[in-house]
C-alpha cells in the first residue's frame, strides 16, 4: 500500500500524517507532496525521514493507490489528472470537486457505500461544518425523514489553515497589550470579536461557505431537505460548534432521539442539562467523536428537535473523515 499527501505542510496535512500513525493505517510507503515553498522540507514518521517533494505534471504518482490532497481547490483541479492516471484514488479536502455529479461526496458514518461508484476515482471529502451536522443528523434521519434544518455555526480560527490560528494568538496578544492589531487572513479583527461571514456573499446574500452546508448536506444524504445556515467565524482556535434546528416529517421524542444518538457511530451524547454538562470546543479539540448535547423538543414547532453539536474541525472535520474513507476503500477491496 502507497500512499500520498499533497499539501503536507499546512494545517491539514499534518493532521493526516498525525491520524495516519495513531490509526495504525496499513501504509507500506509514504511519499508527500507540496509546493516549491516547502518542497525538501523533511518530515519524521514512523521512524523514518521523509522529504517533501514538489508537485509538479509528471509521473510521480505511478504506483500511488491512494492520495490525500489538501492544497486548495485551485491545486486539486490543477493535479487532479496526474495524480488519478495510474490508477490513485484521490481522496479531495478542497471544494474542487464536491458538487460534480460523478465525484461522491461521502462520511463515513453516513454513505460510505457511495465510494463504490467513482468514475473519476476522486472521493471529495465534504465541508468540515457539513461533515459535523451530518455525522449528528444521520440518526434523526433514520427515525423520521427530516424536513427543513437551519443552523448557526461558530466555526474556529482553523478553519482559515494554520496562519489564521497564528494571526488569532497573535491578535489576542496585540489586543490585551493595547498594541494595533495585525488583519491578513480574516476580514476583519477576530480577537474578542464574531465575524458574521465565511466567504463570500452569493447572489441570495447567503455566503458560499452558508450554501455549501445545503448543497452539500442534500448530496451526502440523498434526500431534498432544505437547509438554512448562517455561518459565523468565533475567536476559538480548531473546533467547530454549531446550533441545530430540525423539522422532521413525524413527531419524535427527545428521549428517541437521544438513544439514537446514543448508539449512532462516530457521535459521542454528552448531555445533563442540570448539571450544566454540554460539549464545548475547548474539551472537544483533538477529539474525534462529534460530541452532541442540549438535545431538546423546538417548542416552536411541532415536528421540531434542537440540538448542540462540536467536533475538531481539522480532525473529523477534514483529516480523519479523509482518511475513515481510504480505511474503507481498504475495509471493503476498492482499490
Amino acid at each position: 500500500m502507497k500512499v500520498a499527501v499533497v499539501g503536507v505542510s499546512g494545517a491539514v496535512g499534518q493532521e493526516m500524517l498525525k491520524v495516519l500513525d495513531q490509526r495504525n493505517f496499513p501504509l507500506d510507503e509514504l511519499v508527500l507532496f507540496g509546493s516549491s515553498r516547502s518542497a525538501g522540507s523533511v518530515y519524521k514518521f514512523r521512524g523514518k525521514q521523509i522529504t517533501v517533494k514538489e508537485l509538479k505534471h509528471n509521473d510521480d504518482f505511478k504506483g500511488v493507490d491512494i492520495a490525500l490532497t489538501s492544497a486548495g481547490a485551485g491545486i486539486s483541479r490543477e493535479f487532479a489528472a496526474d495524480i488519478t492516471k495510474f490508477g490513485a484514488v484521490m481522496i479531495d479536502n478542497s471544494s474542487a470537486f464536491r458538487m460534480d455529479p460523478d465525484v461522491p461526496l461521502v462520511v463515513p458514518e453516513v454513505n460510505p457505500e457511495d465510494c463504490k461508484v467513482r468514475p473519476r476515482n476522486i472521493i471529495a471529502n465534504p465541508n468540515c461544518s457539513t461533515i459535523i451536522m451530518v455525522v449528528a443528523l444521520n440518526p434523526i434521519q433514520k427515525l423520521s425523514p427530516i424536513k427543513r434544518i437551519h443552523v448557526a455555526t461558530y466555526q474556529a480560527a482553523s478553519g482559515a489553515g494554520a496562519a489564521a490560528m497564528e494571526e488569532l494568538k497573535t491578535q489576542v496578544s496585540q489586543s490585551l497589550a493595547g498594541d494595533p492589531v495585525t488583519i491578513e487572513k480574516f476580514k476583519y479583527q477576530l480577537a474578542f470579536n464574531l465575524i458574521p461571514q465565511i466567504d463570500v456573499f452569493t447572489d441570495n446574500d447567503y455566503t458560499k461557505e452558508e450554501m455549501k452546508m445545503h448543497n452539500e448536506t442534500r448530496k451526502i444524504m440523498h434526500s431534498n431537505m432544505n437547509v438554512s445556515a448562517s455561518t459565523i467565524r468565533v475567536p476559538v482556535l480548531r473546533a467547530h460548534s454549531e446550533a441545530v434546528w430540525v423539522e422532521t416529517e413525524q413527531p419524535l421524542s427527545v428521549q428517541a432521539v437521544r438513544e439514537a444518538m446514543e448508539k449512532a457511530e462516530g457521535l459521542l451524547v454528552k448531555d445533563d442539562p442540570s448539571k450544566s454538562i454540554y460539549p464545548m470546543p475547548l474539551d472537544v479539540t483533538d477529539q474525534d467523536p462529534v460530541y452532541v448535547g442540549r438535545i431538546r423538543k423546538d417548542y416552536t414547532c411541532e415536528n421540531g428537535i434542537h440540538f448542540w453539536c462540536v467536533g475538531d474541525q481539522i480532525r473529523k472535520g477534514a483529516a480523519l473523515n479523509a482518511i475513515q474513507i481510504a480505511e474503507y476503500l481498504v475495509e471493503k477491496k476498492l482499490l
